[in-house]
Protein backbone atom coordinates (compact mmCIF):
# COMPACT_ATOMS: atom_id res chain seq x y z
CA UNK A 1 0.00 0.00 0.00
CA UNK A 2 1.18 3.40 -0.65
CA UNK A 3 2.15 5.82 2.13
CA UNK A 4 -0.93 7.35 3.25
CA UNK A 5 -1.46 11.14 4.40
CA UNK A 6 -4.58 13.77 5.86
CA UNK A 7 -4.97 16.96 5.72
CA UNK A 8 -5.52 19.41 8.18
CA UNK A 9 -7.02 22.76 7.61
CA UNK A 10 -6.54 25.33 10.42
CA UNK A 11 -9.07 28.57 10.49
CA UNK A 12 -7.85 30.88 13.04
CA UNK A 13 -8.36 34.84 13.42
CA UNK A 14 -6.49 36.49 11.20
CA UNK A 15 -5.61 33.29 9.15
CA UNK A 16 -5.72 29.43 7.64
CA UNK A 17 -3.56 27.46 7.24
CA UNK A 18 -3.18 23.89 5.80
CA UNK A 19 -0.49 20.81 6.87
CA UNK A 20 0.11 17.83 5.06
CA UNK A 21 0.63 14.58 7.96
CA UNK A 22 1.84 11.43 7.33
CA UNK A 23 -0.81 8.80 9.12
CA UNK A 24 1.68 6.37 9.78
CA UNK A 25 3.27 8.13 12.27
CA UNK A 26 1.91 12.11 12.48
CA UNK A 27 4.95 13.59 10.59
CA UNK A 28 4.43 17.00 9.10
CA UNK A 29 5.39 17.15 5.80
CA UNK A 30 4.43 20.73 4.77
CA UNK A 31 2.71 23.55 6.29
CA UNK A 32 1.30 27.12 4.43
CA UNK A 33 -0.49 29.72 5.84
CA UNK A 34 -2.94 31.91 3.77
CA UNK A 35 -3.67 35.57 5.43
CA UNK A 36 -7.62 36.95 5.30
CA UNK A 37 -7.73 39.33 2.53
CA UNK A 38 -10.03 41.13 4.66
CA UNK A 39 -8.62 39.89 8.16
CA UNK A 40 -10.60 41.02 11.33
CA UNK A 41 -13.06 44.13 10.28
CA UNK A 42 -13.80 45.88 13.33
CA UNK A 43 -13.96 49.23 12.38
CA UNK A 44 -15.29 49.54 8.89
CA UNK A 45 -16.90 47.53 6.08
CA UNK A 46 -14.51 46.49 3.09
CA UNK A 47 -15.87 48.28 0.20
CA UNK A 48 -17.84 51.15 1.25
CA UNK A 49 -16.36 52.12 4.42
CA UNK A 50 -19.10 51.71 6.75
CA UNK A 51 -18.58 52.33 10.20
CA UNK A 52 -18.58 49.76 12.55
CA UNK A 53 -20.21 49.93 16.56
CA UNK A 54 -17.92 48.86 19.42
CA UNK A 55 -17.68 45.56 19.93
CA UNK A 56 -18.36 44.37 16.39
CA UNK A 57 -15.72 41.95 15.07
CA UNK A 58 -16.73 40.69 11.04
CA UNK A 59 -15.06 38.81 8.36
CA UNK A 60 -15.87 37.71 4.89
CA UNK A 61 -16.77 34.34 3.73
CA UNK A 62 -14.20 34.77 0.73
CA UNK A 63 -11.43 34.44 2.48
CA UNK A 64 -12.29 31.17 3.99
CA UNK A 65 -11.78 29.73 0.71
CA UNK A 66 -9.22 31.54 -0.09
CA UNK A 67 -7.27 29.10 2.08
CA UNK A 68 -8.52 26.14 0.36
CA UNK A 69 -7.61 27.69 -2.96
CA UNK A 70 -4.36 28.74 -1.80
CA UNK A 71 -2.55 26.66 1.04
CA UNK A 72 -4.45 23.57 0.18
CA UNK A 73 -2.36 23.40 -3.58
CA UNK A 74 1.07 24.30 -2.29
CA UNK A 75 1.26 21.82 0.71
CA UNK A 76 0.94 19.15 -2.13
CA UNK A 77 3.46 21.08 -4.19
CA UNK A 78 5.65 21.71 -1.06
CA UNK A 79 5.46 18.09 -0.21
CA UNK A 80 5.46 16.51 -3.39
CA UNK A 81 2.95 13.76 -2.75
CA UNK A 82 0.49 12.54 -4.62
CA UNK A 83 -3.19 13.43 -4.31
CA UNK A 84 -4.10 9.95 -4.59
CA UNK A 85 -2.49 9.44 -1.62
CA UNK A 86 -4.46 12.05 0.47
CA UNK A 87 -7.41 9.56 2.04
CA UNK A 88 -9.21 12.24 4.29
CA UNK A 89 -9.08 15.90 5.40
CA UNK A 90 -10.04 17.15 8.29
CA UNK A 91 -10.88 20.98 9.32
CA UNK A 92 -11.19 23.18 12.74
CA UNK A 93 -12.09 26.36 13.20
CA UNK A 94 -12.54 29.28 15.99
CA UNK A 95 -16.30 29.19 17.08
CA UNK A 96 -18.90 30.43 17.36
CA UNK A 97 -18.05 32.10 14.04
CA UNK A 98 -21.22 32.13 12.20
CA UNK A 99 -22.74 33.50 8.82
CA UNK A 100 -26.59 33.79 7.91
CA UNK A 101 -27.24 32.12 4.21
CA UNK A 102 -29.39 32.13 1.32
CA UNK A 103 -31.14 28.48 0.45
CA UNK A 104 -28.59 27.62 -1.97
CA UNK A 105 -26.25 28.14 0.95
CA UNK A 106 -24.63 31.30 -0.03
CA UNK A 107 -23.16 34.09 2.19
CA UNK A 108 -25.90 37.15 2.35
CA UNK A 109 -22.66 39.63 2.49
CA UNK A 110 -21.91 38.48 -1.05
CA UNK A 111 -25.22 39.66 -2.81
CA UNK A 112 -25.48 43.28 -4.00
CA UNK A 113 -28.66 43.85 -2.04
CA UNK A 114 -26.68 43.18 1.26
CA UNK A 115 -22.88 44.30 0.86
CA UNK A 116 -23.50 47.31 2.50
CA UNK A 117 -25.28 45.62 5.51
CA UNK A 118 -23.30 44.01 8.59
CA UNK A 119 -25.40 41.66 9.92
CA UNK A 120 -24.84 40.16 7.05
CA UNK A 121 -21.39 39.35 7.25
CA UNK A 122 -19.68 36.75 9.19
CA UNK A 123 -19.36 37.47 12.84
CA UNK A 124 -16.38 35.91 14.73
CA UNK A 125 -15.89 34.43 17.56
CA UNK A 126 -14.89 37.66 19.41
CA UNK A 127 -17.95 39.62 18.46
CA UNK A 128 -19.21 40.89 21.84
CA UNK A 129 -21.97 43.16 20.57
CA UNK A 130 -24.80 40.82 21.31
CA UNK A 131 -24.02 41.11 25.49
CA UNK A 132 -27.38 42.26 25.49
CA UNK A 133 -29.07 39.32 24.20
CA UNK A 134 -27.00 37.10 25.97
CA UNK A 135 -28.50 38.64 29.61
CA UNK A 136 -31.59 38.44 28.21
CA UNK A 137 -31.34 34.48 27.70
CA UNK A 138 -29.57 34.03 30.90
CA UNK A 139 -32.47 36.14 32.84
CA UNK A 140 -34.98 34.23 31.06
CA UNK A 141 -33.31 30.97 31.43
CA UNK A 142 -33.16 30.83 35.21
CA UNK A 143 -36.67 32.59 35.13
CA UNK A 144 -38.21 29.08 33.62
CA UNK A 145 -35.91 26.84 35.18
CA UNK A 146 -33.88 25.37 32.17
CA UNK A 147 -32.27 23.12 33.05
CA UNK A 148 -29.75 23.21 30.11
CA UNK A 149 -28.55 25.92 31.17
CA UNK A 150 -26.16 24.22 34.09
CA UNK A 151 -24.62 22.68 31.50
CA UNK A 152 -22.67 26.05 30.52
CA UNK A 153 -22.13 26.86 33.92
CA UNK A 154 -25.52 29.04 34.85
CA UNK A 155 -24.67 31.83 31.70
CA UNK A 156 -24.02 31.82 28.08
CA UNK A 157 -22.14 34.10 26.34
CA UNK A 158 -22.71 36.82 23.38
CA UNK A 159 -19.98 35.42 21.60
CA UNK A 160 -22.35 32.35 21.08
CA UNK A 161 -25.21 31.24 18.12
CA UNK A 162 -28.37 32.54 19.60
CA UNK A 163 -27.10 35.73 20.99
CA UNK A 164 -25.71 36.51 17.59
CA UNK A 165 -29.01 35.50 15.54
CA UNK A 166 -31.16 37.55 18.18
CA UNK A 167 -28.75 40.35 17.61
CA UNK A 168 -29.90 40.02 14.00
CA UNK A 169 -33.20 40.09 14.44
CA UNK A 170 -33.25 42.71 16.70
CA UNK A 171 -30.97 45.32 14.86
CA UNK A 172 -31.72 43.99 11.18
CA UNK A 173 -35.01 42.35 11.12
CA UNK A 174 -34.65 41.83 7.33
CA UNK A 175 -31.39 39.99 7.18
CA UNK A 176 -33.27 37.81 9.78
CA UNK A 177 -35.91 37.42 7.18
CA UNK A 178 -33.73 36.58 4.39
CA UNK A 179 -31.82 34.09 6.27
CA UNK A 180 -32.64 30.78 4.82
CA UNK A 181 -29.98 29.36 8.20
CA UNK A 182 -27.47 30.26 10.52
CA UNK A 183 -24.80 28.32 9.50
CA UNK A 184 -21.17 27.40 11.68
CA UNK A 185 -18.09 28.56 10.10
CA UNK A 186 -16.64 25.11 9.77
CA UNK A 187 -20.16 23.74 8.75
CA UNK A 188 -20.25 26.20 5.87
CA UNK A 189 -16.73 25.41 4.69
CA UNK A 190 -17.47 21.97 5.07
CA UNK A 191 -20.10 22.39 2.41
CA UNK A 192 -18.57 23.98 -0.11
CA UNK A 193 -16.34 21.28 0.18
CA UNK A 194 -18.93 18.09 -0.05
CA UNK A 195 -22.22 20.02 -0.90
CA UNK A 196 -23.28 18.07 1.88
CA UNK A 197 -25.14 20.29 4.85
CA UNK A 198 -24.01 18.98 8.24
CA UNK A 199 -23.76 20.41 11.54
CA UNK A 200 -20.84 19.65 13.73
CA UNK A 201 -21.93 17.90 17.02
CA UNK A 202 -19.23 20.20 18.38
CA UNK A 203 -20.22 23.83 17.45
CA UNK A 204 -24.00 22.91 18.40
CA UNK A 205 -23.18 21.30 22.07
CA UNK A 206 -20.89 23.74 22.63
CA UNK A 207 -21.91 27.02 20.89
CA UNK A 208 -25.82 26.74 20.15
CA UNK A 209 -27.07 24.70 23.23
CA UNK A 210 -28.08 21.42 21.48
CA UNK A 211 -27.90 18.35 23.66
CA UNK A 212 -27.08 14.46 22.33
CA UNK A 213 -30.08 13.03 23.80
CA UNK A 214 -32.35 16.58 23.92
CA UNK A 215 -31.64 18.23 21.40
CA UNK A 216 -32.32 22.15 21.46
CA UNK A 217 -33.65 23.85 23.91
CA UNK A 218 -37.84 23.91 23.24
CA UNK A 219 -39.78 26.19 21.25
CA UNK A 220 -41.55 27.46 24.60
CA UNK A 221 -38.17 28.92 25.68
CA UNK A 222 -37.58 30.36 22.19
CA UNK A 223 -41.18 31.80 22.10
CA UNK A 224 -40.95 33.18 25.84
CA UNK A 225 -37.58 35.30 24.91
CA UNK A 226 -39.60 36.56 21.62
CA UNK A 227 -42.35 35.26 20.21
CA UNK A 228 -40.52 35.64 16.63
CA UNK A 229 -38.22 33.65 17.67
CA UNK A 230 -40.96 30.48 18.43
CA UNK A 231 -39.91 28.46 15.50
CA UNK A 232 -36.03 29.63 15.41
CA UNK A 233 -34.53 25.88 15.44
CA UNK A 234 -36.92 24.66 12.53
CA UNK A 235 -36.23 27.97 10.69
CA UNK A 236 -32.97 28.62 11.08
CA UNK A 237 -30.95 25.85 12.29
CA UNK A 238 -32.41 23.38 10.28
CA UNK A 239 -30.14 19.88 9.23
CA UNK A 240 -28.93 16.95 10.52
CA UNK A 241 -25.80 17.04 13.66
CA UNK A 242 -23.38 14.56 13.31
CA UNK A 243 -20.82 13.73 15.69
CA UNK A 244 -16.65 13.93 15.87
CA UNK A 245 -15.26 11.64 14.00
CA UNK A 246 -17.70 10.94 11.20
CA UNK A 247 -17.36 11.67 7.49
CA UNK A 248 -19.53 14.71 6.54
CA UNK A 249 -18.99 13.88 2.79
CA UNK A 250 -16.85 13.47 -0.23
CA UNK A 251 -14.77 15.94 -1.66
CA UNK A 252 -17.42 17.16 -4.64
CA UNK A 253 -15.42 17.25 -8.31
CA UNK A 254 -15.28 20.93 -8.08
CA UNK A 255 -14.03 21.18 -4.63
CA UNK A 256 -11.66 18.70 -5.52
CA UNK A 257 -10.52 20.67 -8.94
CA UNK A 258 -10.23 23.79 -6.66
CA UNK A 259 -8.11 22.11 -4.07
CA UNK A 260 -5.88 20.01 -6.25
CA UNK A 261 -7.22 16.65 -4.67
CA UNK A 262 -9.44 13.81 -6.09
CA UNK A 263 -13.26 14.21 -5.90
CA UNK A 264 -14.30 11.03 -3.67
CA UNK A 265 -11.36 12.07 -0.63
CA UNK A 266 -13.03 11.93 2.92
CA UNK A 267 -13.99 15.25 4.62
CA UNK A 268 -14.55 15.23 8.27
CA UNK A 269 -17.20 16.82 10.72
CA UNK A 270 -15.61 19.68 11.47
CA UNK A 271 -14.66 20.72 14.99
CA UNK A 272 -14.11 23.89 17.31
CA UNK A 273 -9.83 24.83 16.22
CA UNK A 274 -9.21 24.45 20.14
CA UNK A 275 -10.73 21.18 20.57
CA UNK A 276 -8.86 19.52 17.72
CA UNK A 277 -6.08 20.57 19.84
CA UNK A 278 -6.65 17.99 22.63
CA UNK A 279 -6.40 15.53 19.72
CA UNK A 280 -3.32 16.83 18.72
CA UNK A 281 -1.76 16.64 21.45
CA UNK A 282 -2.36 13.44 22.31
CA UNK A 283 -4.64 13.84 25.28
CA UNK A 284 -7.69 11.28 25.49
CA UNK A 285 -8.14 10.37 28.59
CA UNK A 286 -10.31 11.55 31.56
CA UNK A 287 -8.59 13.55 33.58
CA UNK A 288 -6.89 15.38 31.34
CA UNK A 289 -7.00 18.94 30.54
CA UNK A 290 -5.38 20.79 27.49
CA UNK A 291 -4.57 24.45 27.54
CA UNK A 292 -5.23 25.82 23.45
CA UNK A 293 -2.62 28.82 23.88
CA UNK A 294 -2.65 31.67 21.49
CA UNK A 295 -4.56 35.07 20.71
CA UNK A 296 -6.88 33.56 23.69
CA UNK A 297 -6.44 30.37 25.85
CA UNK A 298 -9.40 27.79 25.68
CA UNK A 299 -8.88 25.17 28.52
CA UNK A 300 -10.37 21.96 27.61
CA UNK A 301 -10.79 18.92 30.39
CA UNK A 302 -11.68 15.46 29.10
CA UNK A 303 -13.59 13.32 31.93
CA UNK A 304 -15.73 10.35 32.28
CA UNK A 305 -18.81 11.79 34.43
CA UNK A 306 -20.81 14.56 33.15
CA UNK A 307 -20.77 17.86 36.47
CA UNK A 308 -22.59 20.99 36.26
CA UNK A 309 -19.50 23.51 36.96
CA UNK A 310 -19.77 27.03 37.65
CA UNK A 311 -18.60 29.30 34.40
CA UNK A 312 -17.61 26.53 32.17
CA UNK A 313 -18.60 27.14 28.31
CA UNK A 314 -19.97 23.57 28.19
CA UNK A 315 -19.80 20.35 28.85
CA UNK A 316 -20.56 18.15 25.51
CA UNK A 317 -20.80 14.07 25.75
CA UNK A 318 -18.39 13.17 22.67
CA UNK A 319 -17.61 16.91 22.26
CA UNK A 320 -13.97 16.64 22.33
CA UNK A 321 -13.18 12.91 22.54
CA UNK A 322 -16.06 10.37 21.22
CA UNK A 323 -16.61 8.60 24.21
CA UNK A 324 -15.42 11.24 27.09
CA UNK A 325 -17.68 14.34 28.47
CA UNK A 326 -15.46 17.40 27.01
CA UNK A 327 -15.27 20.51 29.32
CA UNK A 328 -14.83 23.77 27.72
CA UNK A 329 -13.32 26.79 29.63
CA UNK A 330 -11.48 29.90 28.57
CA UNK A 331 -9.72 33.46 28.53
CA UNK A 332 -10.02 35.67 25.31
CA UNK A 333 -7.26 38.05 25.63
CA UNK A 334 -4.01 36.21 26.34
CA UNK A 335 -1.67 36.59 23.42
CA UNK A 336 -4.18 39.62 22.36
CA UNK A 337 -3.39 41.42 25.66
CA UNK A 338 0.81 41.10 25.24
CA UNK A 339 0.03 41.99 22.13
CA UNK A 340 -1.55 45.19 22.91
CA UNK A 341 0.60 46.04 25.63
CA UNK A 342 3.66 46.13 22.85
CA UNK A 343 1.85 47.66 20.43
CA UNK A 344 0.21 50.58 22.57
CA UNK A 345 1.74 50.85 25.86
CA UNK A 346 5.63 50.42 25.52
CA UNK A 347 8.11 53.76 25.10
CA UNK A 348 10.02 54.47 22.39
CA UNK A 349 13.03 53.82 24.49
CA UNK A 350 12.47 49.74 24.62
CA UNK A 351 11.30 49.98 20.87
CA UNK A 352 14.98 51.48 19.93
CA UNK A 353 16.49 49.39 22.69
CA UNK A 354 15.04 46.22 21.03
CA UNK A 355 16.43 47.11 17.90
CA UNK A 356 19.41 47.80 18.94
CA UNK A 357 20.06 44.56 20.60
CA UNK A 358 18.72 43.19 17.35
CA UNK A 359 15.77 41.23 19.49
CA UNK A 360 11.87 42.06 18.81
CA UNK A 361 10.35 44.22 21.72
CA UNK A 362 8.35 40.46 22.95
CA UNK A 363 11.57 39.32 23.34
CA UNK A 364 13.20 42.11 24.82
CA UNK A 365 10.17 42.49 27.29
CA UNK A 366 10.62 38.70 28.08
CA UNK A 367 14.05 38.72 28.89
CA UNK A 368 13.85 41.78 31.19
CA UNK A 369 10.68 40.49 32.64
CA UNK A 370 12.61 36.96 33.26
CA UNK A 371 15.16 38.40 35.35
CA UNK A 372 12.28 39.71 37.70
CA UNK A 373 11.58 37.91 41.16
CA UNK A 374 7.93 36.70 41.87
CA UNK A 375 6.44 39.73 43.20
CA UNK A 376 9.46 41.83 42.79
CA UNK A 377 7.52 44.56 40.43
CA UNK A 378 4.90 45.06 42.92
CA UNK A 379 1.74 44.56 40.47
CA UNK A 380 -1.04 42.71 40.27
CA UNK A 381 -3.04 42.26 37.22
CA UNK A 382 -6.91 41.53 36.02
CA UNK A 383 -6.61 39.52 33.05
CA UNK A 384 -9.91 40.81 31.30
CA UNK A 385 -8.77 43.09 28.43
CA UNK A 386 -11.37 41.23 26.39
CA UNK A 387 -14.27 40.77 29.00
CA UNK A 388 -13.90 37.58 31.05
CA UNK A 389 -15.13 34.04 29.40
CA UNK A 390 -14.58 31.74 32.37
CA UNK A 391 -15.57 31.58 35.50
CA UNK A 392 -17.88 34.60 35.47
CA UNK A 393 -18.76 35.09 31.44
CA UNK A 394 -19.14 38.53 31.29
CA UNK A 395 -17.55 40.65 28.51
CA UNK A 396 -18.70 44.08 30.10
CA UNK A 397 -15.46 43.47 32.38
CA UNK A 398 -12.53 45.06 31.70
CA UNK A 399 -8.17 44.86 32.22
CA UNK A 400 -6.77 46.56 35.56
CA UNK A 401 -3.21 46.93 36.94
CA UNK A 402 -2.91 47.94 40.45
CA UNK A 403 0.15 48.92 42.36
CA UNK A 404 1.43 51.06 39.39
CA UNK A 405 4.06 53.83 40.44
CA UNK A 406 6.66 56.11 39.67
CA UNK A 407 9.39 53.64 39.65
CA UNK A 408 6.91 50.61 37.63
CA UNK A 409 8.63 49.68 34.25
CA UNK A 410 7.55 48.39 31.30
CA UNK A 411 9.12 44.97 31.95
CA UNK A 412 7.10 45.25 35.40
CA UNK A 413 3.98 45.83 33.35
CA UNK A 414 4.93 42.73 30.91
CA UNK A 415 5.60 40.18 33.64
CA UNK A 416 2.49 41.50 35.63
CA UNK A 417 0.01 40.89 32.21
CA UNK A 418 1.86 37.24 32.01
CA UNK A 419 1.30 36.10 35.44
CA UNK A 420 -2.54 37.92 35.37
CA UNK A 421 -2.81 35.03 32.61
CA UNK A 422 -1.43 32.01 34.76
CA UNK A 423 -3.86 33.58 37.26
CA UNK A 424 -7.17 33.38 35.27
CA UNK A 425 -6.21 29.83 34.35
CA UNK A 426 -5.21 28.85 38.09
CA UNK A 427 -9.42 30.16 39.00
CA UNK A 428 -10.58 27.92 35.56
CA UNK A 429 -8.83 24.83 37.41
CA UNK A 430 -9.88 25.61 40.95
CA UNK A 431 -13.10 26.30 39.90
CA UNK A 432 -13.19 22.83 37.80
CA UNK A 433 -11.61 20.83 41.18
CA UNK A 434 -14.03 22.55 43.68
CA UNK A 435 -16.90 20.64 41.75
CA UNK A 436 -15.71 17.30 41.62
CA UNK A 437 -13.70 17.47 38.40
CA UNK A 438 -10.04 16.18 38.58
CA UNK A 439 -7.34 17.59 36.78
CA UNK A 440 -4.34 15.23 36.36
CA UNK A 441 -2.62 16.31 33.69
CA UNK A 442 -2.34 19.90 32.02
CA UNK A 443 -1.06 20.09 28.47
CA UNK A 444 -0.17 23.07 26.71
CA UNK A 445 -0.21 23.34 22.65
CA UNK A 446 -0.64 26.44 20.39
CA UNK A 447 1.85 29.23 19.44
CA UNK A 448 2.33 30.66 23.02
CA UNK A 449 4.01 27.64 24.50
CA UNK A 450 6.40 27.34 21.54
CA UNK A 451 7.59 31.29 21.67
CA UNK A 452 7.60 31.97 25.29
CA UNK A 453 9.21 29.69 28.06
CA UNK A 454 9.24 32.41 30.41
CA UNK A 455 5.32 32.36 30.53
CA UNK A 456 5.37 28.67 30.85
CA UNK A 457 7.56 28.51 33.46
CA UNK A 458 4.79 31.28 35.47
CA UNK A 459 2.37 28.89 34.26
CA UNK A 460 3.33 25.76 36.10
CA UNK A 461 4.91 27.90 39.20
CA UNK A 462 1.21 29.47 39.44
CA UNK A 463 -1.07 26.14 39.07
CA UNK A 464 0.95 24.37 40.88
CA UNK A 465 1.38 21.30 38.34
CA UNK A 466 3.87 20.15 35.82
CA UNK A 467 3.11 20.96 32.05
CA UNK A 468 3.74 19.25 29.21
CA UNK A 469 4.32 20.54 25.82
CA UNK A 470 2.58 19.18 22.28
CA UNK A 471 5.46 18.18 20.37
CA UNK A 472 3.32 19.72 17.05
CA UNK A 473 3.60 23.54 16.68
CA UNK A 474 0.53 22.49 14.47
CA UNK A 475 -1.73 20.88 17.20
CA UNK A 476 -5.07 22.40 15.87
CA UNK A 477 -4.32 21.15 12.43
CA UNK A 478 -3.02 17.96 13.23
CA UNK A 479 -5.52 17.27 15.39
CA UNK A 480 -8.30 17.94 12.37
CA UNK A 481 -6.25 15.48 10.14
CA UNK A 482 -6.60 12.97 12.60
CA UNK A 483 -10.04 13.22 11.98
CA UNK A 484 -10.05 13.33 8.69
CA UNK A 485 -8.00 9.54 8.84
CA UNK A 486 -10.90 8.26 11.24
CA UNK A 487 -13.03 9.32 8.95
CA UNK A 488 -11.16 7.93 6.18
CA UNK A 489 -11.65 4.37 8.21
CA UNK A 490 -9.64 1.64 8.04
CA UNK A 491 -10.58 0.71 4.91
CA UNK A 492 -9.18 3.73 3.36
CA UNK A 493 -5.91 3.29 5.33
CA UNK A 494 -7.50 5.64 8.24
CA UNK A 495 -8.40 4.40 11.80
CA UNK A 496 -11.04 3.65 13.55
CA UNK A 497 -11.11 5.77 16.33
CA UNK A 498 -9.01 8.55 17.65
CA UNK A 499 -7.63 6.65 20.71
CA UNK A 500 -5.65 4.12 17.90
CA UNK A 501 -4.77 7.80 15.84
CA UNK A 502 -3.47 9.45 18.88
CA UNK A 503 -1.36 6.32 19.52
CA UNK A 504 0.22 6.37 16.14
CA UNK A 505 0.03 10.43 15.08
CA UNK A 506 1.09 12.30 18.11
CA UNK A 507 3.92 13.04 20.64
CA UNK A 508 5.14 15.18 23.38
CA UNK A 509 8.31 16.92 23.52
CA UNK A 510 10.94 15.47 25.98
CA UNK A 511 11.36 18.96 28.15
CA UNK A 512 8.66 19.87 30.87
CA UNK A 513 7.90 22.45 32.89
CA UNK A 514 7.74 21.82 36.47
CA UNK A 515 6.63 24.45 39.63
CA UNK A 516 9.56 25.94 41.26
CA UNK A 517 8.79 26.02 44.86
CA UNK A 518 9.80 28.94 46.41
CA UNK A 519 8.39 30.84 43.39
CA UNK A 520 4.88 28.50 43.88
CA UNK A 521 4.82 30.14 47.52
CA UNK A 522 5.34 33.51 46.62
CA UNK A 523 2.30 33.24 43.90
CA UNK A 524 0.13 31.76 46.45
CA UNK A 525 0.22 34.95 48.19
CA UNK A 526 -0.59 37.23 45.40
CA UNK A 527 -2.88 33.96 44.40
CA UNK A 528 -5.27 35.19 47.40
CA UNK A 529 -5.10 38.84 46.52
CA UNK A 530 -5.83 38.13 42.75
CA UNK A 531 -9.12 36.26 43.85
CA UNK A 532 -10.41 39.20 46.15
CA UNK A 533 -10.09 41.46 43.38
CA UNK A 534 -11.70 39.19 40.96
CA UNK A 535 -14.76 38.35 43.26
CA UNK A 536 -14.56 42.74 43.90
CA UNK A 537 -14.80 43.81 40.26
CA UNK A 538 -16.39 40.44 38.74
CA UNK A 539 -19.18 39.49 41.22
CA UNK A 540 -20.90 43.05 41.84
CA UNK A 541 -18.53 44.57 44.74
CA UNK A 542 -18.22 47.42 42.40
CA UNK A 543 -19.54 47.73 39.45
CA UNK A 544 -16.84 50.44 38.23
CA UNK A 545 -15.86 49.00 35.01
CA UNK A 546 -19.03 48.60 33.69
CA UNK A 547 -20.05 51.98 34.62
CA UNK A 548 -16.73 53.49 32.70
CA UNK A 549 -17.72 51.36 29.72
CA UNK A 550 -21.50 52.86 30.00
CA UNK A 551 -19.87 56.43 30.10
CA UNK A 552 -17.61 55.52 27.21
CA UNK A 553 -20.46 54.10 25.01
CA UNK A 554 -22.39 57.63 25.38
CA UNK A 555 -19.23 59.78 25.25
CA UNK A 556 -18.83 58.08 21.74
CA UNK A 557 -22.16 58.20 20.35
CA UNK A 558 -22.28 61.98 20.78
CA UNK A 559 -18.59 62.25 18.96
Amino acid sequence: MKQRYAIGIDYGTESGRAVVIDVDNGDELAVHVTHYPHGVIDERLPGSGRMLEPNWALQHPDDYIEVLRKSVPEVLRISGIDPEQVIGVGIDFTACTMLPVDAAGNPLCNQEAYRDEPHAYVKLWKHHAAQDEANRINEMAETMGASWLSRYGGKTSSEWMVAKAWQILNEAPEIYEATNQFMEAVDWVVLQMTANPVRSSCCAGYKAFWHKTDGYPPSSFFKALDPRLENFVEAKLPGAVSSLGAKAGELTAEAALMMGLHAGTAVAVGIIDAHAGVAGTGAVRSGQMVMAMGTSVCHMLLSDQEIHAEGICGVVEDGIIPGLYGYEAGQPAVGDMFGWFVEHAVPAYVQQTAGDEGLTVHAWLEQRAAELKPGQHGLLALDWWNGNRSVLVDADLSGMIVGLTLQTKPEDIYRALLESAAFGTRQIIDTFEKAGLEVRELFACGGLPTRNQHLMQIYADITGREIKIAASTQTTALGAAMFGAVAAGPERGGYANMAEAATKMTHLREETYLPIPEHSAVYEKLYREYDKLYDLFGRGGSNAMKELKRIKLQQDALS
